[in-house]
């Protein structure tokens, strides 16, 4: 991957807190939900319950897509992404601590919510990119970039 669009990559991922998350359902449709999120490089790791319907529909097929908007009002200098990636859910223990440690670092509140890493009832997914779209309009109207990580 090009530095320079790994950097951009990795900044608009760092700029944002959310991302719109889409998962298949069992009828097929798709499903969209916010969540927060914290990364390592460009795979990214979320905090649910552990009943979620998202979770349920990542057990049952690992492919989403998700976008992060990069904010700001003025049209002619819009920036996000999207990505089509892999989601599981994460079994082990030493991976739920590593996701637990990158999202309370992000997001410290997270702490006052209880212990997410040891409480019943939650989740930690993690998302692994397989093409970003990365979307950058202040290099023209519509400009998008494909790359695969």
């Amino acid at each position: 991957m090009d530095p320079g669009l790994r950097r951009q990559i990795l900044e608009l991922i760092r700029r944002a807190n959310t991302a719109a998350l889409a998962t298949l359902r069992e009828d097929g449709w798709p499903q969209t939900t916010t969540v927060a999120y914290a990364n390592d490089d460009l795979v990214l790791f979320v905090a649910t319950g552990a009943d979620a319907q998202k979770v349920r529909n990542i057990r049952r097929d690992g492919r989403v897509s998700l976008a992060i908007e990069g904010g700001g009002l003025d049209w002619t200098r819009l920036q996000g992404l999207s990505m089509a990636a892999r989601a599981t859910v994460i079994e082990s223990p030493s991976g739920r601590a590593r996701a637990a440690q990158l999202l309370k670092r992000k997001f410290p509140s997270l702490v006052e919510a209880g212990d997410p890493e040891r409480e019943p009832g939650w989740c930690f997914l993690r998302i692994e990119p397989v093409v970003v779209s990365l979307i950058d309009y202040a290099k023209g109207f519509g400009h998008t970039v494909l790359v695969k990580p």
